[in-house]
């Protein structure tokens, strides 16, 4: 079995405000009132959510890169 080297997620703005990331293979979910504070937040929990874990168990490589999506809405004039 080939172990993936990159973990996707997903940032977009939040509903009322700030932003909300989402990574759905880690179940996290988390928010910033900035992109900033989003980030830094979403590393955190990506960290603490592999903190314990066997990578490989996961089926992940060592070291799993985080590539994360930026979600825009149009303009719309």
């Amino acid at each position: 079995m080939q172990l993936q080297r990159t973990i996707h997620a997903s940032i977009r703005p939040g509903d009322q405000s700030g932003y909300v990331a989402e990574c759905p293979q880690l179940h996290i979910v988390t928010q910033g009132a900035t992109l900033d504070d989003v980030a830094a937040n979403l590393r955190e929990a990506f960290e603490l959510a592999l903190e314990d874990e066997e990578l490989e168990e996961l089926g992940l490589a060592p070291a799993p890169v985080l590539l994360v999506t930026f979600e825009l809405e149009p303009a719309v004039a």
